[in-house]
């Protein structure tokens, strides 16, 4: 399974979510996510894309090493960060300003950064080093993929749910990593036995097994 296809299978899904004109209808209404327009949602997802292309463009010093996967996640701040704390309102912040624009230049924006990363993202080795400058460490370029296309899935259906449609239905190729990595993540939150009884003893489930 490559990450790259991965990630461009579920970056194409997004591009054409921000398309769709529910969208457009919704701009300026509170979306499903308490504090955040639908436009600052847009551009939350838009910047998922739009924070790949520096790999493409940037190659990180070879003196700079990355950290495991799930140092990253131990290591983040907006994890159980307040809503109304100096992470979460930044990122609303920055959602809004993306989405600044309006949906329509939104869109083009997303759809070129997009056509730019299925040309070039394939020639890119998956071990190549990222340096994401608003953490301050580095990830291989096949995790910080795999961080995205969580992000992606995760938030085009905080999108779909805030102006009613349907929730697009991952590939197989995409919906793996993230699966995977949300149920490390649950298991290390929670405990391997209350993951056990979620997915396999409903009598027994825990009453939470998030994994965020």
């Amino acid at each position: 399974m490559s990450f790259t296809d991965a990630y461009l299978d579920a970056a194409a899904q997004a591009v054409t979510l921000l398309g769709a004109p529910e969208v457009a209808a919704c701009w300026e209404k509170t979306s499903a996510l308490e504090g955040m327009t639908v436009s600052a949602l847009a551009g939350h997802l838009a910047y998922q894309v739009f924070s790949v292309t520096p790999a493409l463009q940037e190659p990180t010093s070879q003196e700079v090493t990355s950290i495991p996967l799930l140092e990253h996640y131990a290591r983040a701040e907006w994890i159980d960060a307040p809503l109304d704390g100096e992470v979460n309102t930044g990122i609303r912040a920055k959602g809004e300003d993306i989405a600044s624009e309006g949906a329509q230049l939104l869109l083009k924006r997303a759809r070129a950064a997009l056509a730019e990363q299925q040309a070039a993202l394939p020639m890119v080795r998956g071990g190549s080093v990222v340096f994401m400058p608003q953490t301050g460490w580095a990830l291989s370029l096949d995790d910080f993929l795999v961080t995205r296309t969580m992000e992606l899935a995760v938030h085009m259906d905080d999108l779909a749910v805030s102006v009613g449609i349907a929730t697009p239905e991952l590939s197989t190729t995409a919906f793996d990593p993230v699966l995977t990595l949300l149920v490390t993540l649950a298991a290390r939150r929670h405990g391997q036995v209350a993951l056990l009884r979620a997915l396999a003893r409903a009598e027994r489930a825990p009453s939470a097994i998030n994994a965020l």
